[in-house]
């Protein structure tokens, strides 16, 4: 152990005598304001437009918004959310139905979660009934005909949102 303890003495004794606290000051002021202009580059907003993120067009508040092809329920969009989250006081459910669905911008085939928010009651507004690729009640994951808020705190129904979870695998 006295050998590893006098090496690191003499590297930390040299390193010492050929740095001043001045240039590493500069060094790491350096590092941090080079690492801030990172996000600026083309090469970091490239991989922040990623495959899988569709272009978004159509009004989320319209029954003929294409992410809503599989919903049945009343959008949250014109409930106090989006078409991504719950509006404030509700919570999402953690069970879902999903559908696939071509958005009309790109011609691509996205899978979409339709996820209930619970917690109130039923919003009342834009009530969309959209029900392409609806299956009947023996495969579950492919209804929405059932109250998924059976998973929250609340069984109460309020909304549905339309989340994006990916490009839908398509067959040549």
């Amino acid at each position: 152990m006295k050998f590893l303890d006098k090496l690191f003495e003499q590297q930390t004794r040299q390193l010492a005598q050929r740095s001043s606290r001045r240039g590493m000051l500069k060094t790491l002021g350096g590092l941090l304001v080079g690492a801030g202009t990172i996000p600026l580059l083309p090469v970091a907003r490239a991989a922040a437009e990623a495959p899988g993120h569709p272009v978004e067009e159509g009004d989320p508040g319209s029954c003929d918004y294409w992410r809503y092809c599989a919903i049945d329920g009343f959008l949250c969009s014109c409930c106090g959310g989006s078409e991504n989250t719950c509006p404030p006081g509700t919570e999402m459910s953690p069970v879902t139905w999903i559908g696939t669905c071509r958005n009309p911008a790109d011609g691509r085939n996205y899978v979409i979660s339709y996820n209930d928010c619970c917690g109130k009651s039923s919003c009342g507004a834009c009530l969309c009934q959209r029900d392409e690729g609806d299956r009947p009640p023996y495969r579950p994951d492919k209804t929405n005909d059932i109250n998924w808020c059976l998973g929250t705190s609340s069984a109460a129904y309020h909304c549905s949102t339309a989340i994006v979870v990916g490009v839908a695998f398509e067959e040549k």
